[in-house]
């Protein structure tokens, strides 16, 4: 696993080295960067793919501090240092999060952003997140798994997809202790809906009509405020877009990529 130096930490990152554009893949909370081994699939014959693992999570570097604005940070540093601008970047979740920092603040770095699952604005369960997080550092990561999961993954994934469930389940078991710096950060996160105005980045923005964690209705909020922007809600799949429906998501990022 190649690894490299950014931003004042290390991430892992794997880079397919394809002929085509750019397409940076940013993986979401309580995931890693083989959230996309679907993507890579899709995109890598034909594309540059680079899929990376934010710090503090996966196999990058720990770190004692995270926020939104310093994983941007570092995925800007990443696009600088591998020299793959501008790119197409693809985020789920809390990648959506990184996504639209960099497509309000540092536009010349992307050809088109797609934001799955993800929100512009301010924390809107923060209690709840905050519960939460304060249950799995008394009780252990293990025995959040089940919470994890639901909100993670829709109810179709939840009752008809076992292996795919089984999978991540066991991931979200082993994850270790610097995972709940991560959600905090999420939580705790600031809105960027008012960066956005003006934006003119092509926005291609996903949700997952059975996300249990963000409603629609926040991704289409994105779609209205940005100048050039699309929202497609999917059916069949909850918070974990490019893992629960990646055949319809490959085809709509395909002809995104394609229009822009």
């Amino acid at each position: 696993m190649p690894t490299i130096d950014v931003n004042g930490t290390t991430l892992c990152y794997d880079d397919t080295g394809g002929p085509g554009p750019a397409v940076v893949l940013s993986h979401s909370l309580f995931f890693d960067r083989t959230m996309f081994a679907p993507q890579v699939a899709e995109f890598g014959r034909r594309c540059r793919v680079v899929t990376y693992d934010h710090r503090g999570q996966g196999a990058s570097a720990r770190s004692r501090f995270v926020d939104m604005d310093t994983l941007a940070g570092d995925a800007a540093a990443l696009i600088t240092a591998l020299d793959l601008g501008p790119v197409h970047f693809v985020g789920n979740s809390m990648g959506g999060f990184v996504a639209l920092r960099l497509a309000a603040r540092q536009p010349e770095l992307l050809r088109s952003a797609v934001v799955l699952s993800s929100s512009a604005d301010e924390e809107g369960e923060a209690e709840n997140f905050l519960a939460l997080l304060e249950y799995a550092r008394t009780a252990g990561i293990p025995e959040t798994v089940d919470a994890v999961a639901y909100i993670m993954f829709g109810d179709t994934t939840l009752a008809d997809r076992v292996a795919l469930l089984a999978r991540w389940r066991r991931h979200f078991a082993a994850l270790d202790e610097s995972i709940l710096l991560a959600a905090e950060a999420v939580v705790r996160r600031e809105a960027v809906l008012g960066e956005l105005v003006g934006c003119t980045v092509p926005l291609l923005v996903l949700s997952g009509a059975e996300d249990h964690a963000y409603a629609p209705e926040l991704s289409q909020r994105i779609a209205d405020t940005a100048a050039n922007a699309q929202h497609v809600t999917v059916r069949g799949a909850g918070h974990s877009l490019a893992v629960e429906q990646p055949l319809v998501v490959n085809d709509l990022v395909a002809a995104h990529f394609a229009a822009t």
